[in-house]
Parts: C-alpha cells; structure tokens; sequence
C-alpha cells in the first residue's frame, strides 16, 4: 500500500476546492434568504391590503346600517304618525267601547327613572284602556312584545288598576299569519287598506 504524501501544492489546491465549496454554498444559503426575504415582504404586502380592504368594508358596512337604522327609524315615525292622525280624526271604538281620549308615545320607567318601554298609542275612556304598539311592518316577535306591555303598564300607571286593557298591533304591512297571530291572542289588527285604516277586533281579549 502506497502512502499519501501531501504536498504544499496538494493542501493548497484541497483549501482551495474547499473555499470554493463553501463560497457557492453561501451565495445559494443568501440566495435562499433573498427570496424568502421578498416572499415575507410580498406576504406582509398582501396582509396590510387584505386590512386595508378589511378597513374599507367595515366602514361601508357601518354606513349601510345607520342608513338602514335612519330608513327603518323613519318608517316607524311615519307609521306611529299615521295612525295616531287616523285614530284621532275618527271614531275611536274597539270591541263597542268609544274612547274618548288619545295619548301618543308614553314612555314607561321604573322606579328609577330608567327607560324599560315605550307605549306608542294609548286609547283610554272611564273604564277601559287600549295599548297599540305601531309598526311599519309587523313582525312575529311584536305580537309576543305587545302582550308583555300590560304588567309594566300597570305598575306604572295605578291610576288604570281597575280599568280593563286592550291590546293592539298597528302596521302598514300585515302578513297573514302574523295577522291570525293576533286574532288568536285577542289582539286587535289595525291595518291600513287602500286610503282607509281598518280595526279587526272580533276576538279582542281583555288583559
């Protein structure tokens, strides 16, 4: 076996192979980093836009719902007006009984003068109150809101202890089972068909 002789001229030309090496395997090591470098900031990128779209839509949607809210406010004040103008330009009977006084947006407080509800219309005579809750457009829950008024009425208002209480839902828009919601409850539907305002108070229940 022959041995190997290193000579000055070998172990040169070995460091040499070797620095070599390692130079190429720096430049792809900082070529590697380079581009995960510029897909971190690509990505950073793409973040703070998918934000700022992020940003931008939040804001629209903000807009839409207080446009929304100001429309379905407006809506409401305008059902609440037209029927209150309704009822008090005509006669006011409900189940035989004439009412002969008209109170618009009652509000209702506790004992310590929070706001726990609002009565929109209030029909009253000598022995008989009607509570209307008004809507532009009814919906399912306002027939199950309009029966939980009685209590709090009642406890605010003892003057009315021994007087009876009606109930009714006024709407410019009135679904047919919503409407026979009512009617089974023994709440009165009052509704607007064509230039006219119609009571149905067939089955009126006293609370």
């Amino acid at each position: 076996m022959e041995n190997s002789v290193h000579t000055f001229e070998s172990v040169w030309a070995t460091l040499d192979r070797v620095a070599e090496q390692q130079a190429k395997t720096d430049r792809l090591m900082a070529e590697k980093m380079a581009k995960t470098d510029r897909q971190i900031a690509e990505t950073d990128r793409q973040i703070a836009e998918t934000n700022r779209q992020m940003e931008k839509t939040d804001r629209q949607i903000s807009r839409l719902e207080k446009m929304i809210g100001g429309l379905s406010n407006n809506n409401g004040l305008f059902a609440e007006e037209y029927f209150y103008n309704s009822l008090d330009q005509g006669e006011k009977i409900l189940l035989g009984e004439k009412f002969d006084k008209l109170v618009k947006s009652k509000i209702i407080e506790d004992e310590n003068n929070r706001t726990r509800g609002e009565l929109d219309i209030i029909l009253i005579n000598g022995k008989s109150v009607a509570i209307i809750e008004v809507k532009f457009r009814v919906r399912d829950k306002h027939v199950d809101k309009v029966m939980q008024k009685v209590k709090p009425f009642r406890k605010r208002f003892p003057e009315y202890q021994n007087h009876k209480v009606y109930l009714g839902l006024a709407s410019m828009v009135f679904d047919e089972d919503i409407e026979n919601k009512c009617k089974e409850n023994g709440i009165a539907v009052i509704k607007q068909v064509g230039d006219n305002v119609v009571i149905y108070d067939e089955n009126l229940k006293v609370f």
